[in-house]
């Protein structure tokens, strides 16, 4: 059975941040789901699990960076839910390995590295079915497991907001969530992503393809704003950091470098820059990836030296 206890899926806290349009904020904890398959990551896999388990599949096999939240989840969700993992990784091997990819070894995933030119083949469907053949009998998911099912998933991150609101957002990276949420929307309140990548506006196609594909719709209620990236995927800098650290603080929660974190930074930054509406109700729905926190650590100490 895949399953997880979904219910603190459906806990909106409130951020007191005072500002002079009177804007709230309430943070959906979706990071609150699960210590391990955390945030958007269980909303994504859910129902490719599910499919994997349908056709009987024994082995899921994905892709992903060396630190990556997706593999993170995809190891954890394998020894939850009783499955073989091969985690195709980006890049060459490093040992020791760093935290994320120890964890994943410890819950039992098959660590297979292909060099950068390869790993952009990762969305070939003969690539695909060559690694497959490689590795036998194996459920391939994407890349941040984005795909139709996962678009299933992440839309039911809004089935459980009992309030009323203007604005939900959300971090980018390779569209899956947001696409949900947009999906669940039908056209309705107003929903804003946040691009973790540098040179992000071809997310805006990825997204508008992915509802099309889903909903058979074009909606036109939702934007990715492309300004808080700040310098690309994985870059920060002294000033985000100390943002992190005291919202740490103030409100006494994590936020990840890589997703949450520059969302937050953003919703803040356009509130003061009087991009929202006077009285404006906005849901930021954190989408959990703290462990990519550790793997941090070595930039935030030289930028605070």
């Amino acid at each position: 059975m895949i399953e997880l206890n979904e219910k603190n899926s459906g806990i909106l806290q409130k951020i007191f941040l005072p500002n002079k349009l009177n804007v709230e904020i309430y943070l959906k904890r979706e990071d609150l789901i699960h210590p391990h398959i955390s945030g958007n990551k269980w909303h994504k896999l859910k129902f490719n699990l599910i499919e994997a388990q349908k056709l009987n599949k024994k082995t899921l096999l994905t892709f992903g960076g060396a630190y990556s939240n997706h593999i993170y989840a995809v190891a954890s969700a394998g020894k939850q839910f009783g499955f073989k993992t091969i985690g195709i990784i980006r890049g060459e091997e490093h040992l020791p390995l760093n935290p994320t990819l120890e964890f994943s070894v410890q819950q039992g995933m098959h660590l297979h590295y292909i060099d950068r030119t390869n790993y952009r083949k990762r969305n070939n469907k003969e690539f695909q079915a060559e690694l497959a053949e490689n590795f036998g009998d194996v459920h391939v998911i994407p890349e941040g497991g984005t795909n139709m099912l996962a678009l299933k998933g992440a839309s039911e991150i809004t089935n459980n907001i009992d309030i009323e609101f203007d604005y939900i957002c959300c971090a980018v990276g390779t569209g899956g969530t947001i696409s949900g949420i947009i999906s669940s929307q039908k056209g309705n309140r107003k929903v804003l992503g946040f691009s973790v990548l540098k040179n992000g506006s071809f997310l805006k196609t990825e997204v508008r393809n992915l509802v099309y594909e889903y909903t058979g719709e074009n909606y036109s209620n939702w934007d990715i704003n492309l300004d808080y990236h700040l310098g690309g995927y994985a870059k920060i800098n002294y000033e985000f950091v100390q943002f992190v650290n005291q919202f740490k603080e103030n409100i006494k929660i994590d936020l990840d470098y890589i997703y949450t974190g520059k969302m937050m930074y953003g919703i803040i930054d356009l509130i003061n820059k009087n991009f929202f509406d006077t009285n404006a109700k906005i849901i930021a729905v954190h989408t959990g990836g703290i462990q990519g926190n550790i793997g941090m650590q070595t930039k935030i100490n030289k930028l605070e030296k």
